[in-house]
């Protein structure tokens, strides 16, 4: 009898953790679900981005002011799906979060080691990096 009750309890905690398993992996799975989606998204985020620089700079203000609307829904859009933009500029060369693609000598001593500038933004969906942050770092 001992040995039945043993299985039974065995077998009860093995259910046990096979449910906190997959209900984990389904959140796990959900939180990730958009992300080919949005991967697939930031290229043409980008574009936009040069877009409004280039239209701020020579652009008539009417046009801005509508494109940068729509822009903003757009990224408020993404935000609101967990994507989040990863700052790079005058930060510790992070390889977890940055991809360097060159180094340069740093201007100034407090410069070594940081990135000096961005070449491309890098992102997060949920706090898992989907992107890389491109920069040049100082050496």
């Amino acid at each position: 009898m001992p040995k039945l009750n043993d299985k039974y309890l065995r077998l009860a905690s093995e259910f046990d953790n096979f449910r906190k398993r997959t209900a984990k992996e389904k959140l796990d799975l959900t939180a990730t679900a958009s992300e080919n989606v949005i991967k697939d998204i930031l290229p043409v985020f980008d574009d936009f981005e040069r877009a409004l620089q280039n239209m701020e700079k020579n652009g008539n203000e009417a046009d801005l002011q509508g494109v940068t609307l729509i822009f903003n829904k757009l990224k408020d859009s993404l935000k609101k799906k967990g994507l989040e933009e990863i700052e790079a500029m005058d930060a510790e060369f992070n390889t977890d979060e940055h991809e360097a693609l060159t180094m340069i000598p740093a201007p100034e001593e407090d410069k070594k080691g940081k990135v000096l500038d961005v070449i491309q933004k890098g992102y997060k969906l949920n706090g898992k990096v989907i992107r890389f942050a491109r920069v040049v770092v100082g050496n």
